[in-house]
C-alpha cells in the first residue's frame, strides 16, 4: 500500500450475481464474469486497468428471435487514497470494490437495439412472421387508413398555375 510502482496481475472469472442490464439484452445471473486485472500503486492511489468478457443473452429487437452476443470491455480508473478531496472511487482499507466500476462498464457496453444480423428485414406488420423465413414474398403494402382520403388524389402532369400558351397581352 502506497508504494509507487507496485504492480499486481490478475485473473479472474467470477459469477454474476443479479442481471446486468435491463432493455432487450442482458447478461443474465449466473454467467461468467471473466476478467484480466492490473492493478498499479501510483502516488494518488490505485490505478486500476482491466478488461472483462461475458456473453449476452436476449432478443432481437427488429424480428424478436433469442440471440446470444459476446461483451468485451476495457476500463482503466484511479482509486484514490483517501483525503478531503471528493472522488468516484476510493481506497478503502487497502482494497478497492470494482462491482460498481464493472457492472456500470458491462452495462454501457451493451447495445441498445440489438440485431440477429445487421440486415435483419424484421416481421411483417400484417401477418407477424418473420421476413428472414420468407426470403421470396414481397413485402405487404398497406395504405395508413388516416391516409385513405388522400389515395383519390393523383399528380396532374400539367401545373394548372402556368398561363395557357397562345395570345396573352401583357398590361
Amino acid at each position: 500500500m502506497r508504494r509507487p510502482g507496485a504492480m499486481r496481475e490478475q485473473e479472474l472469472a467470477i459469477p454474476v450475481h443479479e442481471k446486468l442490464g435491463e432493455g432487450l439484452i442482458s447478461v443474465p445471473e449466473g454467467a461468467t464474469l471473466d476478467l484480466d486485472l492490473r492493478l498499479e500503486s501510483v502516488h494518488e492511489g490505485i490505478l486500476v486497468s482491466a478488461e472483462a468478457s461475458t456473453t449476452a443473452t436476449g432478443v432481437c429487437g427488429r424480428c424478436l428471435i433469442d440471440i446470444e452476443r459476446p461483451v468485451q470491455v476495457d476500463f482503466q480508473e484511479l482509486f484514490a487514497y483517501p483525503s478531503g478531496e471528493a472522488f468516484d472511487y476510493e481506497v478503502h482499507d487497502d482494497h478497492v470494490d470494482l462491482e460498481p466500476l464493472i457492472r456500470d462498464a458491462v452495462v454501457l457496453a451493451l447495445p441498445f437495439q440489438p440485431v440477429c444480423r445487421p440486415d435483419c428485414p424484421g416481421l411483417d406488420p400484417e401477418t407477424g412472421e418473420r421476413l428472414a423465413d420468407v426470403p421470396d414474398r414481397e413485402p405487404t403494402q398497406t395504405v395508413d387508413p388516416r391516409w385513405s382520403a388522400l389515395a383519390g388524389f393523383q399528380a396532374s402532369d400539367t401545373d394548372e398555375s402556368t398561363p395557357s400558351s397562345g395570345n396573352t397581352e401583357e398590361r
